[in-house]
């Protein structure tokens, strides 16, 4: 079996790395790299692991990702069954502030903006009320040639700094990204597990055999890599997924359909764990998301 590298290699013969992808899937793996990422969802819908956190994505979601915390853009499961019709489009950014870039962001012009980045080292979602005025300047870096690159990134950067309450921090602020490569390899195959298999009933043993380790020793593990219990972690993945069938799909706003589809066998702990996780009750949600919907329609 092939042992997929945790540390991805950016290729640094430039100094702000662009790329559009259009694929059935992201990346299905766990992984981590030195540069800052900048992602613009055109289209796709799942759940991003962000070191100890996890947030659903849907298009038009723009993410800043910090340098080296490990990450990974989950697609739902509906992406990979071949369906031509259900692909993701994305516009990514690379740029390392503390690598080939840092005499620029060393200047005394940068501090500011220095200071803004390493106050937000884990990254950070910007608010769709923003997202707008953000994802072209992210296209145009990415049509952008020669030292317009760098005019452009910097002006998107001060673009995003003045919109301080309108960023959503990607993890706790305490939360370490200093995982050794092993670690990091091994963490990715656990997630991988529970990503591939959230919606079936996975038991402690289960997951504990996936990673070659007893129950108890697993538990400690999960624990001290992700801050979540191993239970937990896997209520939140599911309720990342029943959010997203609730508004978007063919099923959207089908409460029993949206909690079996996550795995849930039963919808009053369902209901009960959807609550504690977001503060709401399912219909509660989706009369939340179909407000905020229709005044952005009516703004826009």
């Amino acid at each position: 079996m092939k042992v997929l590298p945790f540390t991805l290699l950016v290729p640094d013969d430039k100094s702000v790395i662009s790329e559009q992808i259009e694929l059935p899937h992201f990346y299905q793996y766990l992984h981590r790299h030195d540069e800052w990422q900048i992602t613009w969802v055109e289209e796709g819908e799942g759940t991003l692991i962000a070191g100890n956190n996890m947030l659903s994505f849907r298009p038009g979601d723009v993410f800043l990702i910090g340098g080296n915390l490990p990450h990974l853009f989950k697609s739902n499961p509906e992406y990979f069954i071949g369906d031509e019709h259900k692909i993701i489009k994305a516009c990514s950014l690379y740029f390392n502030p503390d690598g080939i870039l840092g005499s620029l962001f060393h200047l005394p012009e940068m501090k500011t903006l220095g200071s803004f980045l390493r106050n937000n080292k884990h990254g950070f979602k910007i608010s769709h009320l923003y997202t707008q005025d953000i994802y072209p300047r992210i296209l145009e870096i990415h049509r952008a040639s020669g030292t317009d690159v760098l005019l452009h990134l910097i002006m998107l950067l001060n673009q995003v700094q003045k919109m301080n309450a309108g960023i959503e921090p990607l993890c706790s602020e305490i939360y370490s990204s200093d995982i050794s490569e092993n670690e990091g390899i091994r963490l990715s195959n656990i997630l991988n597990f529970i990503m591939r298999n959230y919606s079936t009933q996975i038991a402690l043993e289960d997951i504990s055999n996936a990673a070659y380790m007893t129950p108890q020793a697993f538990c400690r593990y999960f624990k001290k890599h992700t801050g979540h219990t191993f239970v937990s972690f896997l209520n939140g993945v599911r309720i990342n997924d029943a959010c997203n069938s609730l508004i978007s799909g063919k099923d959207a706003g089908c409460i029993s359909r949206a909690a079996y589809k996550a795995g849930f066998n039963s919808l009053t702990n369902f209901n009960r764990v959807f609550k504690s996780i977001t503060g709401q009750s399912p219909r509660a949600y989706i009369e939340s998301y179909n407000t905020v919907s229709r005044v952005n329609q009516m703004a826009s």
